[in-house]
């Protein structure tokens, strides 16, 4: 049983600015991507490694169901080493590693520019190999404030894209909703932080948690399973789409198997709430975090589906810190991370 504990460490410090300064690269990406387009765009690429890649899933999403252009997401290495027959010239790659030295990553960005396609990274910092890689970077600066700016640099990218390409859209809403997102989610982080007490109060001795979502929340699932759980309290995690849960994950489901699902906004939440009815029926330890939770002031309404994603994924990363407190692991101890040659 857990014994340890550490201080609940606060939300970090530089929070707002942090969101704030990914938003002012807003006309720097509108410029960007309308000169990518102007060019003739054929497609899109999401590239990225652990974090930086599920960081890209509600855009994935977006311009899945929006855009009239194919995006692509994969991890680094594998595109590099898959090759894909539809990069080259007229492809946009958008590259992601946050201390922009992540190598399959910088590799992947040499690798696209050598076929002619375009690469932005989004990293921490312009100095970095992978910012210098690519033909620009948009940063956020922060080595603590990482999820949401990130969120912002890959939705204003995303939104300008599909509006460069005369997709249909609100976007004075969207963007209403983008400037609120330095308080709004300050305050979504103050709002979950009882919930994200429980769930690691909870669940901080469970020898094994799944963890479910769907849709543009996918990535808050993946990335708080592997990120957070496996890497950074080296416990035990399985995440699986809330979808494909039926057709053979729920087998396991007994009424002491810890389940949490990740439930948002947009036109996937069915599948979480039919997920949500049988988990209520077979299991005593579910725990649902569900983005109704969050007020987020200054978002319209009829766009919280496309902010609620970065809200679930940043809610990770608060309850990444309760566990961190809750257990005594500290979120920066590794193994082999960092550690070894791998």
């Amino acid at each position: 049983m857990t014994t340890a504990t550490l201080p609940l460490k606060p939300i970090t410090e530089d929070f707002k600015e942090a969101v704030a300064f990914a938003l002012g690269q807003r006309e720097t990406a509108r410029a960007f991507v309308a000169e990518v387009v102007a060019a003739g765009l054929r497609n899109v690429f999401l590239v990225g490694c652990g974090g930086s890649l599920t960081a890209s899933y509600p855009v994935h999403f977006l311009l899945e169901t929006r855009a009239g252009f194919p995006v692509f997401h994969m991890n680094s290495d594998e595109f590099n080493l898959r090759k894909p027959a539809l990069l080259g010239e007229g492809s946009l790659v958008l590259v992601s590693s946050h201390t922009g030295t992540t190598k399959e990553t910088v590799a992947a960005a040499h690798y696209a520019r050598s076929t002619g396609a375009r690469v932005a990274a989004l990293t921490r910092d312009d100095g970095s190999p992978l910012a210098q890689a690519a033909d620009i970077a948009f940063t956020y600066r922060s080595e603590d404030t990482v999820v949401a700016p990130k969120g912002v640099l890959f939705g204003q990218l995303a939104y300008a894209l599909l509006e460069s390409t005369g997709a249909e859209g609100d976007y004075a809403a969207v963007r209403k909703a983008y400037e609120a997102l330095p308080d709004a989610l300050y305050t979504a982080q103050e709002e979950g932080e009882a919930l994200a007490h429980s769930i690691a109060t909870a669940l901080a001795d469970e020898p094994v948690t799944y963890v479910l979502s769907a849709g543009p929340n996918y990535g808050a699932g993946y990335g708080f399973t592997m990120c957070y759980l496996m890497e950074m309290q080296w416990k035990h995690g399985g995440s699986y789409h809330a979808g494909e849960f039926f057709h053979g994950a729920f087998e396991v489901v007994t009424e002491d198997q810890p389940v949490i699902l990740f439930l948002g906004e947009d036109a996937t939440r069915p599948m979480a709430e039919r997920t949500k009815a049988f988990l209520d029926k077979y299991t005593r330890k579910a725990h649902y975090v569900d983005s109704r939770l969050f007020s987020l002031p200054g978002v319209p309404e009829a766009v919280r589906g496309d902010i609620t994603p970065i809200a679930l994924d940043v809610f990770g990363t608060r309850l990444a810190r309760h566990y961190e407190s809750v257990r005594g692991h500290d979120l920066d101890k590794r193994r082999y991370m960092f550690q070894v040659e791998y």
